[in-house]
């Protein structure tokens, strides 16, 4: 497994990702529909054509397996494949992202707690709650920081 940042965001690496994303999504966030799913992820290759940082974490046939985005020291994206979670790979991505990029703060939905778990293991706690997602649906999301 190898980690690398990625500034050619070509349309053939763009749908490998958008595969990561929806498979993550579809493993992590249950709370979602399939009909909302589909509706985000009309979104996601925009997203992550203009993300800062684009990390991505490659198999050993050089095959996205995970990926990160960065923008201003925020985490805006950390997904991976399912069958690659629990393996320390999230873990990895993040320690790199906070050494290499000084990664400081995140936003995560209230309603996937392994996730919001995972960030606290990391050293990321809760903030701030809101009751609403980033774009006004009724998802709660958590505002969380680094404590170093």
């Amino acid at each position: 497994m190898k980690i690398v940042e990625v500034n050619n965001r070509t349309s053939i690496l763009i749908n490998q990702l958008l595969e990561v994303w929806e498979n993550s999504v579809k493993a992590t966030h249950l709370f979602l529909s399939n009909e909302e799913i589909e509706n985000i992820k009309k979104y996601i290759p925009q997203a992550i054509s203009d993300i800062s940082h684009l990390i991505i974490a490659k198999n050993d046939n050089n095959t996205p397996i995970a990926f990160m985005g960065i923008e201003n020291e925020k985490l805006e994206m950390l997904f991976i494949r399912n069958n690659e979670r629990g393996k320390g790979l999230g873990k990895k991505l993040l320690n790199y992202g906070i050494e290499n990029y000084n990664i400081n703060e995140l936003v995560v939905n209230e309603q996937n707690p392994n996730a919001e778990g995972f960030y606290e293991h990391i050293g990321f706690k809760v903030y701030k709650r809101s009751e609403f997602d980033e774009q006004g649906n009724s998802y709660p999301i958590l505002y969380m920081r680094l404590e170093r």
